[in-house]
């Protein structure tokens, strides 16, 4: 089965949870239909939502929580 990547829109710092006191959004395994948020990613203290363009399963966050990321960086990988 081939893979889809779900990419970054903008570049600063990815977040997988909505707080740090809160579960994460998604965990590898999950299963997510497109437009579900999977995670954040903040620039300068505003925080935008990162959702599934794809319907799926999680196969990987090869981005960890926390990590600065760049626009069109994958953060996701989709089955």
């Amino acid at each position: 089965m081939s893979k889809h990547e779900v990419k970054s829109p903008i570049p600063g710092t990815f977040y997988r949870k909505p707080a740090p006191d809160q579960a994460a959004y998604r965990e590898v395994g999950d299963t997510v239909t497109k437009g579900e948020t999977i995670g954040l990613v903040e620039v300068m203290k505003t925080f935008h939502e990162v959702k599934a363009d794809a319907d799926g399963t999680i196969a990987d966050f090869p981005v960890s929580d926390g990590e600065p990321v760049m626009a069109g960086q994958v953060i996701a990988e989709l089955n």
